[in-house]
């Protein structure tokens, strides 16, 4: 858009005019931007509201598709799950005697090992903390000066994209290995069966949990048959040779893991998602959230000069 004024300005004055009508641009949107941050700050105390703790809590569903070898609930509440029941019927794991599965309950008692999903604790810390940008640039800071409020609404786009890839689960360093961060063994009453590993995470705003049955790589060594004939054919078995090699059963075969100090390979692995609308809903006003911080930043820059932002 072309600049003019009439008038006609000597070269140096229509710079100086420029400058001048700039300046005053900039500062009706530095007085414009704490409407908006007001707005924000409603909008993150709803996704904080979202992800606290609640009297009944969100009960998910965890059932395997066209399979019985998961049935069963769990109650989060927060960042933790409070209550949970399933029962599994796995291949590799035999259910105790007198029992057509095995039985997984969340245990009650308050010295039992806390079930808290570390992702959900992430997203509260970073929208607490955005809530805290807001305020400072509200009230403790200098709202009038284009620097400041730059900086603070980078650290808020930053927050607030950090907690919505958490909540998705395709962030760097957001989830930790299945062989780190499964559930304690005496987080469930009775405690787990030996070598079976319980681990949930998010997902899409889901909750995932992925059950992993468990074999010592020391079973390797142990002594073979007797008698093994040798029916290889070029390398191949005979039952490879009339029914085809054995596909693997999942994406994990033949992967050795450190487990409680030794190491395991999987057995048998199932994956379970149940879709929570809680965290479904605090995505999406996250994502829009973000959206809107990155008008203002753009706005900002553009009236700042500030083109590499």
């Amino acid at each position: 858009m072309a600049a003019w004024a009439y008038p006609s300005l000597a070269p140096d004055q229509l710079k100086e005019k420029e400058e001048e009508s700039l300046s005053r641009e900039l500062q009706w949107l530095l007085n414009s931007l704490q409407g908006t941050l007001a707005s924000l700050r409603e909008g993150l105390q709803e996704c904080y509201t979202l992800l606290t703790p609640n009297e009944n809590g969100s009960t998910l569903v965890l059932s395997s598709m066209r399979s019985e070898c998961v049935k069963g609930f769990v109650t989060r509440a927060g960042s933790k799950i409070v209550k949970g029941d399933v029962q599994l019927r796995l291949n590799s794991l035999p259910p105790p005697r007198g029992s057509p599965s095995t039985r997984l309950s969340i245990s009650t008692d308050p010295a039992a090992p806390e079930l808290v999903l570390n992702q959900l604790s992430s997203v509260r810390r970073l929208i607490n903390d955005s809530l805290d940008i807001v305020d400072i640039s509200t009230y403790t800071g200098d709202s009038k000066n284009a620097n400041f409020i730059s900086g603070q609404l980078r650290l808020l786009g930053d927050n607030l994209a950090e907690a919505r890839q958490t909540l998705k689960g395709d962030g760097e360093g957001i989830k930790q290995p299945w062989f780190e961060d499964s559930a304690h063994e005496n987080s469930f009453d009775p405690p787990l069966p030996p070598h079976l590993s319980f681990h949930l995470s998010i997902s899409d705003a889901a909750l995932v949990l992925y059950l992993r049955t468990l074999e010592p790589t020391s079973a390797d060594s142990a002594p073979a048959a007797t008698f093994t004939p040798d029916l290889s054919l070029g390398g191949f078995s005979l039952r490879d040779r009339l029914f085809g090699s054995k596909q693997p059963t999942h994406d994990e075969t033949g992967d050795v893991f450190q487990w409680h100090g030794e190491e395991v390979r999987v057995q048998e692995k199932v994956r379970v998602e149940s879709q929570d609308p809680s965290l479904l809903s605090a995505m999406a006003k996250i994502a829009a959230l973000e959206h809107e911080v990155a008008r203002w930043r753009e706005a900002l820059s553009i009236l700042m000069g500030d083109e590499s932002d």
